[in-house]
């Protein structure tokens, strides 16, 4: 009888070929078995999989294993990691392309992106990290991918509205992060708008989810609505940009210092320097558009996005 693997398996079995430490090597061959078929002519290739899953099982961890990261979790970077969630072909690896100087594998056919992939985007001058995950839909889900969303600063769910199955896609991700107690996605992406009758589907979509998340039409081929992504990623993660200046000099605008909304004058001087915030005795804040130049503000003062502020210790 034919085994007939499924793309699922091959793309677990080659992840398993480039597995490089014990976890990996666990985490690939736990995949094959789950996504190898159930039948009788696979009961000897089932038994072959239990069998090294069972040795590598048995491995010694080497010392300092205990304390090694996982391989995927991806080091946060810029202002915040945004996970980027979606059903197989929703176009989340060419997002990332468009957007990063990642490259991603991206191809036509489904379970194409196997690992994480980080790249680094930009809200004007905020770098915001992407990371493409692997498929999340009803036939099969990493066991990881749990650990790598609650880890995320937030997350995205990316569809595409032309596929006939958009809305059970949909449901099913929400439920499935519901279930796993995991923070919904904070934005709903509808990819592909440069094909006909996506913008059509995803206004219905955008009714049904806009209570709960904010939604973006955008085309990752052409580029629409790439900005738009952009500005409510850095809105979704509540970032604010302080600019600081030396007296009688010009502020210098090349690299903002990131700090959360709700933060003070005194969380951006612990940044520049630790005795900056244990000196301060007060700072001038001014802005971009001289709205409130020079204004003297205390230590408690929250700053706001775009807040020039020159310290007085």
């Amino acid at each position: 009888m034919p085994a007939n693997l499924t793309p699922e398996f091959l793309a677990a079995e080659e992840q398993y070929r480039q597995a490089q430490t014990r976890e990996e090597r666990i985490a690939a061959l736990e995949r094959m078995l789950a996504t190898v078929p159930k039948h009788k002519g696979t009961e000897k290739l089932q038994a072959d999989i239990k069998r090294k899953l069972a040795q590598v099982r048995k491995e010694s961890p080497k010392r300092g294993a205990a304390h090694a990261t996982p391989f995927y979790v991806i080091k946060k970077e810029g202002a915040g990691q945004v996970a980027l969630l979606g059903p197989p072909n929703s176009g989340k690896s060419q997002l990332v392309c468009a957007l990063t100087h990642a490259r991603p594998q991206v191809a036509p056919y489904p379970f194409t992106t196997r690992l994480p992939t980080p790249g680094m985007m930009y809200f004007e001058d905020v770098p915001i990290q992407l990371v493409d995950l692997p498929p999340l839909c009803a036939e099969y889900a990493e066991p990881w991918l749990p650990q790598v969303i609650r880890y995320a600063s937030l997350s995205v769910l990316v569809v595409d509205p032309t596929d006939p199955a958009v809305l059970e896609q949909t449901e099913f991700v929400f439920e499935w992060l519901e279930q796993r107690r995991l923070p919904g996605p904070r934005l709903l992406v509808g990819n592909k708008a440069d094909l006909a009758e996506a913008e059509q589907s995803f206004a219905a979509l955008a009714e049904l989810y806009g209570t709960r998340c904010r939604t973006v039409c955008l085309s990752a081929l052409t580029g629409r609505n790439l900005d738009r992504f952009a500005r409510a990623l850095f809105e979704a993660l509540e970032v604010v940009r302080v600019y600081t200046k030396v007296p009688g000099k010009k502020p210098d605008l090349t690299a903002p210092y990131l700090l959360r909304r709700g933060q003070t004058v005194e969380d951006a001087a612990r940044l520049v320097h630790q005795d900056f915030a244990e000196r301060l005795k007060f700072a001038r804040l001014y802005r971009l558009d001289a709205g409130r130049d020079g204004l003297m503000v205390e230590r408690h003062h929250p700053v706001e996005d775009k807040d020039i502020l020159e310290f007085h210790i």
